[in-house]
């Protein structure tokens, strides 16, 4: 009987003291949680032994508040500021606000799209933490907490949105360390010194705990290494949910290796990355070296005038009229005064450049010997003795005249009778240069007509185009499939070729590129139609 109220006391004793450091603790987290922030660090670092920071194993309460947080878990033995973001903000500030105790569960998420983490799917095992300092803020809470001992779940109940598990903790110190665990542990520390030289992005807390870890605490150690590592957040939980401490260490210490091979690997890339862009500049400062050496003793010109001299050789051949030349003479101006890595310059260069290779005055001779005419049409044709004589007939026109200018023929006739072929014949029969192409499903004006200057990528149309390749004035230019020519929104290439077609109007062509007058009337234009019913009727005209 006195043995049995010995041990009532006892419990009794032990009540009273349990209930004095509970309210101790409380009375500890209210002074935090009246404190100012500058009080408290931020970042991660280690709890200090301080008496009363880390609590009793019969201090936890077994049923705690789980809050759920995202990407990876927390370990035991940090001091971290959280953001939790959520709709259900005021309820959680409700909950840890009726809390007798300031222990919440810290639990990671699992791949969930959910965009409340309230409603995503939990790991079973988190770490416990006891809130220093929560406010809300923007729709989240902020949270200061001390992490401190793994748990699993046992029971979960729901209160609104809200979870509280019952759980069981996990105690480090219940292990003893043996001889294999303290070589883990130098392992563990030896890479950590390897990942110090590859990572500076968590130095000074690796470098704090190699100066002072303690091997009767390899848990902590472990603990410690894990949370600074950028591994995967299921792979950090793996660790997590690791309870024996040698199991751990080898995880630990495995996925340390794979760390210290991808850092490994990211510097060797970014130390050849280097090299590449160093070569690469010396090989360009040792470029423009050169270059300026030349220029000094006049052995090579920059880029400007090399452009400048090309285009002024160019126009020593041509016979531009005076309102082309006085656009080519501003237009060299313009570009003395722009720099080279200018958009304008290009844009200019470009335009110079279509100017100056456009033959201005340039005229092939032409051959009005029927004779040889008609060899040549005979050589490449057989029988088509009407569409010969009416060639043959325009020839001898143009013998008579001195000149052909103004003419367009157009040979109508379904596909394989040699309508384009003999186009070709009279170009040389005529000793003048031949270009054709298509107007079959041309659909944009600007084919014809050319693009505004404006316009990135802007070119003349296919006439002046097709005058730059031959390097003459005076070419034959097919037509073909004039029939099938098409329209839309864009604009209508028929209506477009009026004015080219046109032999009142052809002489002063404007093409909206160049922007200076050319003289197309001196070309032989030939149009090839396998029917006249789809030909517009003003060009039939022509």
């Amino acid at each position: 009987m006195d043995e049995n109220q010995e041990n009532d006391n006892r419990d009794e004793d032990n009540m009273s003291d349990e209930s004095n450091e509970v309210q101790e603790s409380n009375d500890r987290q209210n002074d935090l949680n009246s404190s100012t922030t500058d009080d408290v660090s931020i970042g991660p670092g280690v709890i200090a032994d301080e008496p009363g920071i880390a609590l009793a194993s019969d201090v936890l309460p077994e049923n705690i508040l789980i809050l759920p947080i995202q990407q990876r878990p927390l370990f035991p033995g940090l001091t971290v500021p959280l953001q939790i973001g959520s709709t259900h903000v005021p309820k959680i500030v409700e909950a840890l606000n009726k809390q007798t105790h300031s222990v919440v569960g810290l639990v990671l998420t699992k791949e969930s799209q959910e965009d409340d983490p309230l409603l995503a799917d939990l790991y079973d095992y988190g770490t416990a933490a006891r809130v220093l300092r929560f406010g809300e803020m923007d729709g989240s809470i902020q949270i200061l907490v001390q992490t401190l001992r793994r748990f699993r779940v046992i029971s979960e109940e729901k209160q609104d949105i809200l979870r509280f598990w019952k759980v069981k903790y996990f105690e480090d110190r219940d292990q003893q360390p043996g001889d294999d665990l303290k070589a883990y542990t130098m392992a563990i520390l030896s890479s950590v010194k390897d990942l110090l030289k590859l990572n500076p992005l968590f130095q000074e807390q690796l470098k704090m705990l190699l100066v002072n870890f303690n091997y009767n605490q390899p848990g902590l150690i472990m603990d410690l290494t894990a949370s600074m590592l950028t591994a995967e957040g299921e792979k950090l939980q793996e660790i997590l949910e690791t309870i024996p401490l040698l199991t751990r260490a080898e995880k630990l210490l495995r996925l340390m290796r794979e760390e210290i091979q991808l850092l490994n690997l990211q510097e060797k890339i970014k130390k050849s990355i280097e090299e590449k862009i160093s070569k690469q500049q010396k090989e360009f400062f040792l470029r423009e070296q050169l270059k300026a050496i030349k220029h000094e003793l006049g052995l090579e010109k920059d880029d400007r005038e090399a452009e400048l001299e090309k285009f002024q050789e160019r126009l020593k051949d041509l016979k531009p009229d005076k309102e082309a030349l006085k656009v080519i003479q501003s237009e060299m101006e313009k570009l003395t005064l722009l720099e080279p890595a200018s958009p304008e310059y290009t844009v200019s260069r470009n335009y110079l450049d279509w100017l100056t290779s456009i033959p201005w005055g340039v005229y092939s001779e032409d051959s009005f010997d029927i004779k040889k005419a008609r060899e040549i049409l005979d050589r490449d044709h057989y029988g088509l003795d009407d569409v010969k004589e009416r060639i043959l007939e325009f020839i001898s026109t143009g013998w008579k005249t001195g000149h052909i200018s103004g003419s367009i023929v157009c040979f109508v006739g379904p596909p394989g009778v040699g309508k384009t072929s003999i186009g070709r014949s009279v170009a040389e029969a005529l000793n003048r240069k031949f270009y054709r192409f298509s107007l079959g499903g041309m659909r944009d004006e600007a084919e014809i007509k050319g693009h505004r200057r404006t316009y990135i990528g802007a070119m003349p149309g296919k006439f002046i185009q097709s005058l730059k390749t031959v390097g003459t004035a005076n070419p034959v230019i097919m037509l073909d499939e004039i029939d099938k020519v098409g329209k839309s929104f864009q604009g209508d290439p028929a209506s477009a070729l009026l004015e080219v077609l046109d032999p009142a109007q052809n002489a002063d062509f404007l093409d909206h590129y160049l922007d200076v007058r050319f003289d197309l009337s001196r070309i032989l234009f030939i149009t090839t139609a396998n029917q006249l019913d789809t030909i517009p009727p003003a060009l039939m005209d022509r």
